[in-house]
């Protein structure tokens, strides 16, 4: 008979390989958008070609391009200007008419975020610290076509105010603690509104605040997050299916909304009080952030997009807050990389917005989050490309395992000898099912074994398995990996070119497990795992990020001196 152990063990990696395409599929691969992908020629009318692909606001008729105090001079942006700058400045490079709206960028160390007067609303964010690796070469811009990252309106009593049909003046300045400020006010009839905006000089973050003046009580403001994004990366259609909704209650744990898990039409209402509520892609995030003391977002309200394939490209979200009872409200907004450090740092589990795992959100996020602290802190210690990281950490990881596995390898041989034992006390007393168990009991007694020894030998084999899960989740939205080359690898988070590592690592499982019959009992069925569950593991990860594959292979050959020394040890005592 087949060892059981050894049965349990390849069933449950089965499983795990099996089931996660099945749990969270990867998306099939349609032409890209011609969003994505279009040249200059193939633009709407009116948006201006820069080095990042970024859009400018919408032309409002009979407007003109003015400076922050609506002085009539021309824009001056506010520090150094950005390589592939966006907006006017680029349209007018490159020959294209000014956009009407005036078009104001802040630059900090970190970003150059650039604002429109109509609307008074952030319409894209450059990163200069990341470069685009898709069709639009330049720096990574976070932006929707066509449209602004936020868009206000404000309800009051049966009335609401778009304030994206409005034209704001705007003033600049720069506060003692080194923010730089732009406040734009806008009027409507009775309504006075005030959007102000302190940009940090190297977090990704600024504080919000709106004030509604003359507006009926009770009064809110409505948020609406980003529609979608651009892509910038060169997996493109991996990008479009990472686009998602993230919410985080006061009580409970962070909830992603995949714009796939929403219907077009479908609504769906997140209740508050919310700590935050972000638009997010693959790498990049917009996020909404309230205050950890008193959360003022009092709900998010999404919708799913229209779609013209199926791929879900858009979604609807927005955030409403209540006004105090002055008109104002506050929150902060964080626009840029997901960086697992620096989100963790602003509090609020906002790290979390890449809730991993789905319907086993509990039991892979500790994980996952237990392994992005190892693999920062090593990156930190030793200075070393990711790749190598990844490495270390593989080997780590069996070097920490080695004692149980070890321990479980001699429990399996054990298991080898005791068997025919056990086969001839469950033929002895087959007709007195109490007699038998009582002598099976007996039996493992002598041995100073029990019927849990399969199942507590074969635990050490799986517990490699969870970490393997949390990184098939980690390498989805892990900037840190974004463009890490490694060896013939161009990007480690992406699938590897030349199929040369699933390849090695089939390989290597099939190694490792024909090492592993050595000297054992002949078992027609170990025999069939042993080249079937290789060829399994090849082709569910074939496709899958190269650093993942790297990870695994290096795990099946740090594993083989292990392997080796216990099939010399099996055959010793076969021959003693």
């Amino acid at each position: 008979m087949i060892d059981k152990r050894l049965l349990l063990a390849f069933a449950l990696s089965g499983l795990v390989v099996v089931a996660t395409p099945f749990l969270f599929p990867r998306a099939k691969m349609p032409p890209a958008p011609a969003a994505a992908v279009a040249g200059d020629s193939q633009r709407p009318t009116g948006t201006p070609p820069t080095a990042t692909g970024a859009v400018a606001p919408a032309a409002t008729p009979g407007a003109s391009t003015q400076a922050a105090g609506g002085t009539g001079a021309p824009r001056r942006d506010m520090g150094a200007p950005s390589a592939g700058t966006s907006g006017a400045g680029a349209a007018a490079a490159a020959g294209v008419p000014l956009i009407a709206a005036e078009t104001i960028a802040v630059n900090t160390k970190v970003s150059h975020t650039h604002f429109s007067t109509l609307g008074g609303s952030p319409v894209l964010v450059e990163l200069p610290g990341f470069k685009s690796l898709g069709a639009n070469k330049g720096v990574v811009s976070i932006y929707q076509k066509n449209e602004p990252l936020l868009r206000y309106r404000v309800l009051a009593g049966n009335d609401t105010l778009d304030l994206s049909k409005l034209t704001f003046s705007a003033q600049r300045s720069t506060r003692v603690s080194g923010e730089q400020e732009v406040t734009f006010r806008a009027t409507s009839g009775a309504t006075d509104v005030t959007l102000q905006y302190a940009i940090q000089d190297t977090t990704y973050l600024g504080t919000v605040t709106a004030t509604v003046r003359g507006a009926a009580a009770p009064a809110f403001l409505l948020v609406d997050l980003p529609t979608g994004f651009v892509s910038q990366e060169g997996d493109t259609m991996g990008d479009i299916t990472s686009l998602a909704y993230a919410v985080k209650p006061q009580k409970g744990s962070a909830k992603g909304i995949a714009f796939t898990k929403l219907d077009p039409g479908e609504q769906r209402l997140e209740a508050g009080p919310l700590y935050w509520a972000t638009a997010k892609n693959k790498y990049f995030i917009v996020g909404m952030l309230a205050s950890e003391k008193a959360p003022t977002i009092a709900e998010v309200k999404l919708e799913g997009g229209t779609r013209t394939s199926k791929m879900a490209t858009r979604g609807k979200a927005t955030a409403v807050l209540p006004l105090a009872a002055d008109g104002s409200t506050t929150f902060e907004l964080y626009t840029g990389p997901q960086t697992w450090e620096r989100m963790r740092a602003l509090g609020r589990d906002f790290e979390n917005a890449n809730p991993y795992g789905g319907f086993m959100q509990g039991i892979v996020q500790p994980f996952a989050t237990i392994v992005m602290r190892a693999l920062l802190w090593m990156k930190r210690t030793t200075q070393l490309n990711y790749g190598w990281v990844l490495v270390i950490f593989g080997v780590a990881i069996r070097l920490l395992m080695w004692p149980l596995n070890q321990k479980a390898m001699r429990a399996s041989m054990k298991l080898q000898v005791l068997q025919p034992e056990l086969q001839a006390v469950q033929a002895k007393y087959k007709s007195d099912p109490q007699k038998q168990q009582a002598e099976i009991m007996k039996l493992y007694s002598e041995h100073g074994m029990s019927p849990l020894s399969p199942l507590l030998g074969c635990l050490p084999m799986m517990l490699p398995m969870p970490i393997l899960f949390a990184l098939f989740f980690v390498f989805q939205n892990t900037i840190e990996f974004r463009g890490v080359a490694f060896m013939w690898l161009p990007d480690i988070s992406l699938k590897d070119p030349y199929y040369v590592l699933p390849l090695l690592m089939g390989a290597s499982m099939y190694v490792l497990s024909w090492i592993g019959l050595r000297n054992a009992p002949p078992n027609p069925q170990a025999k069939m795992m042993a080249y079937l569950m290789p060829a399994i593991m090849t082709f569910f990860l074939i496709n899958f990020a190269s650093g993942l594959n790297l990870y695994y292979t290096v795990q099946n050959l740090a594993a083989l001196p292990q392997q080796w020394l216990i099939a010399n040890e099996r055959l010793k005592k076969a021959k003693g």
